[in-house]
């Protein structure tokens, strides 16, 4: 038998383990049927390796909710009860079967269904804030450039309101922390300090949502660096002990020493020139 590789890259797109579909398929059944699913990680295990090729109805209601296809285009052959007359629109959603014994469940309409968010769309995000990047670095921070990445922002806090998977939910937080970031740089070049603070405090939600180590010391550094234009000396420390303390600091000593440096800096500037040095040493050694 053959394995089912639509399946396959439709749930790597997706970012879905086996059972991570599974529970997706079980909340879907739930929906449909007012009843919670029984659907397993060895179920979908059967349909990946090409043990079943045509599920039964209920659970072929259960994937075209979570994928907002039809069966078909996951590379299954639908029960007859599912095949949609040539007749009418293909994107309106049968009756599907919800147990072997003809136990109808309720309709659901796929055009009232959101696509999930899958890697490429993560990806695209991820173009859009390197572009800005890029025109930071030609022009500076600007009023235009503030609003684009507040834009992108929210265009990628709209995708979290979709079905994603934990990992896509994460990469998309990581995400809105690195646009909020460009849009709080634009902020500080125009010295418009106050609202930079804004958005560097909501990048770090962000980041902290994101689960992501780099992201989490990037936005702490960037706190301590705006804690010290703005002469905010204790709060520059503590943003830099802060990413010193962090899990990414503490794996890579090439983040260990931008804690430390900005400590150094800190340190200097509360006139302990002593603790300044003995930073700036260790960041180097590090």
């Amino acid at each position: 038998m053959a394995a089912n590789a639509i399946l396959k890259n439709r749930m790597a797109e997706l970012g879905l383990t086996q059972d991570e579909l599974a529970g997706r398929m079980n909340t879907a059944l739930a929906d449909i049927t007012g009843r919670p699913g029984d659907v397993s990680a060895r179920t979908v295990r059967n349909l990946l390796n090409g043990t079943s090729r045509r599920p039964i109805g209920r659970t072929c209601a259960a994937l075209e909710r979570v994928f907002g296809c039809p069966v078909e285009d996951l590379g299954f052959n639908a029960p007859r009860t599912t095949h949609h007359p040539q007749e009418e629109d293909p994107v309106r959603r049968r009756t599907f079967i919800a147990s072997a014994t003809g136990t109808a469940a309720a309709a659901v309409p796929l055009v009232a269904q959101r696509r999930a968010v899958g890697l490429s769309d993560v990806a695209r995000a991820a173009a859009g804030m390197n572009a800005l990047v890029e025109a930071d670095d030609r022009q500076g921070g600007h009023f235009e450039l503030e609003r684009a990445a507040a834009t992108g922002r929210d265009g990628v806090l709209e995708l979290q309101q979709r079905n994603a998977s934990e990992r896509v939910r994460r990469a998309l937080y990581a995400l809105a922390a690195e646009y909020t970031t460009i849009a709080a740089w634009s902020c500080i070049d125009a010295r418009n300090l106050d609202q930079a603070q804004k958005y560097l405090n909501e990048s770090a939600t962000y980041a902290g949502l994101s689960q992501d180590g780099p992201t989490e010391i990037r936005v702490w550094v960037n706190l301590s660096m705006l804690a010290y234009q703005r002469h905010n000396w204790p709060e520059a420390l503590a943003a830099a002990q802060a990413a010193q303390a962090s899990y990414a600091a503490r794996r890579d000593p090439f983040f260990d020493s931008l804690g430390r440096v900005r400590a150094a800096l800190a340190y200097a500037a509360l006139g302990d020139g002593r603790a300044g040095l003995r930073s700036l040493k260790s960041a180097q050694d590090t």
